[in-house]
Parts: C-alpha cells; sequence; structure tokens
C-alpha cells in the first residue's frame, strides 16, 4: 500500500512536468516549423549562439581558478566566498538584472566613468553577455569545484617530482582527471545562459539583432500574437535542453 502510494505521487509529479512539455511539442505544425526560418527567429538564434559561446568562454577563463581556489585553498573567509558565488543562483534573475542595470548603466555606479570613456555597456549585445555570465557561471564553478577537489593529489605530486612544473601540472594532469566535471559545469553554465530571460531583458532589454535571445523572441512573439514562431523557438529550446542533459549525465556517468 505505501508502495502503490509513493509511486502514485511520484507519477502525479511527473505527469505534472511531461503533460505541458509533451502539449507543447504537439502543438508542432507545418505552420511552426516553417517559422523557425523566419528571419526574427534566426536572428534569435545567432544572437542566443554567439552570446551563450562568448559568456561560456568568459566563465571557463575566470571561474576555472575561482573553482581551484575554493577547492584547493583554505583562507579566512572563505564560506562566505563560497556563499557569494553561489548566490546568482538563488536570487531572482529580474533582481540581478537591475543590479547590473543600476552599477554598469548610463547612471549607474560606473555609468559616468565608463561614458567618459566612450563605452556603453546597457541595452546592447554586450550587457546580454554580461547578464548571461552573471546567472550562469556559479553552476560552471559549483562542479568545476567538486572535480578539482576530488583530483587526487598524489598524481600531482609525482608529476612535479617528475619535472613538469605547476602549470604543465594542472594542465596536463589536474585538468584532464576533472575534465569529466568541468564538461558537465561547462554544459549546465551554456543551457543556463541559453535559457536567460529576467536579467537579459533588465539590462540589455529586447531589441532584435542586438539584445534578442532565444527566450525574448519568445515572449515578443506571444506578446505580439505569432503564436507560431513563439512555439517553435520553444520547442527548440526544449530540444537542446534535452540534449544537454543527456550529454551531462554521460559525464556524471564517466566521472
Amino acid at each position: 500500500m505505501t508502495r502503490a502510494a509513493v509511486a502514485i505521487l511520484a507519477a502525479v509529479l511527473l505527469a505534472f512536468i511531461v503533460i505541458p512539455l509533451a502539449g507543447l511539442v504537439g502543438h508542432l505544425g507545418p505552420n511552426e516549423l516553417a517559422a523557425i526560418t523566419s528571419p526574427s527567429a534566426l536572428l534569435a538564434l545567432r544572437l542566443s549562439f554567439m552570446t551563450t559561446l562568448i559568456a561560456l568562454a568568459v566563465t571557463l577563463v575566470l571561474g576555472t581558478p575561482l573553482a581551484y581556489i575554493l577547492a584547493r585553498a583554505d583562507f579566512p573567509g572563505r564560506k562566505i566566498v563560497d556563499a557569494l558565488v553561489d548566490l546568482p543562483i538563488v536570487i531572482p534573475p529580474a533582481v540581478a538584472g537591475l543590479a547590473l542595470l543600476l552599477v554598469f548603466g548610463r547612471n549607474g555606479t560606473f555609468g559616468p566613468f565608463l561614458r567618459s570613456m566612450g563605452i556603453t555597456l546597457s541595452f546592447t549585445t554586450a550587457a546580454v553577455v554580461m547578464a548571461q555570465v552573471f546567472v550562469s557561471s556559479p553552476f560552471y564553478v559549483r562542479a568545476a569545484r567538486g572535480g578539482l577537489a576530488q583530483v587526487d593529489r598524489q598524481l600531482e605530486a609525482a608529476s612535479l617530482t617528475l619535472g613538469m612544473g605547476p602549470l604543465r601540472t594542472f594542465a596536463f594532469v589536474t585538468i584532464p582527471l576533472a575534465a569529466p566535471s568541468l564538461l558537465g559545469g561547462a554544459l549546465l553554465c551554456w543551457a543556463r545562459a541559453l535559457g536567460e530571460f529576467g536579467a537579459t531583458i533588465m539590462f540589455a532589454g529586447n531589441l532584435a539583432g542586438v539584445s534578442q535571445t532565444l527566450p525574448l523572441a519568445v515572449y515578443l512573439n506571444l506578446e505580439s500574437g505569432n503564436l507560431p514562431v513563439a512555439t517553435a523557438l520553444s520547442v527548440a529550446l526544449i530540444f537542446v535542453s534535452l540534449i544537454v542533459i543527456s550529454l551531462v549525465r554521460l559525464a556524471e556517468h564517466r566521472r
């Protein structure tokens, strides 16, 4: 009896997740398939992939050293830094966008300084990348931190005794051993950046060809009554998410 009740409760939640997504895919017809090749849809697709790849590259360059420090170093305030890194995961994306706008916007904290250098960040493509990095980088840092912490330090020590310096040891021993975690974190980071909406629309706006990413294009087309394009882009995001989840599970299995 208990097992049956547990199975029913689990099935209810699973159905609640699956049925709306299946219904969305079920609405994909010839009109929706044709809409995916519309100029506005292709523009949003191109902008999304360009900005998310740049955001991922920035996260890898900046997030890997941070993850290494959190995994290996012991310093005062380490737990506070650890919590701050995770903070963008739990705060609402709209709050993140407002924070970026108040700091880097035209009238923000650094606005006058940026204007004096001829730099404008808010409501530009650069703002899209900044918003994506802000909300998605913790996913990579968390995964990388765990992977780097699990690397056997005796192997690193052996590498050093064989004449490889710290940088070569990190590149040819530490990174390969932590690669599954790093790859899984990178995929989650990219997927989160691809699905970012709230921080982007607050800090970068919804300008076609400039800041209109896939989620924003879904919102705009739905608001304007263009349901086929909104449906097609939504289904595309669902399939991309499924692929990313499958790759993350594969990376976890290899780890």
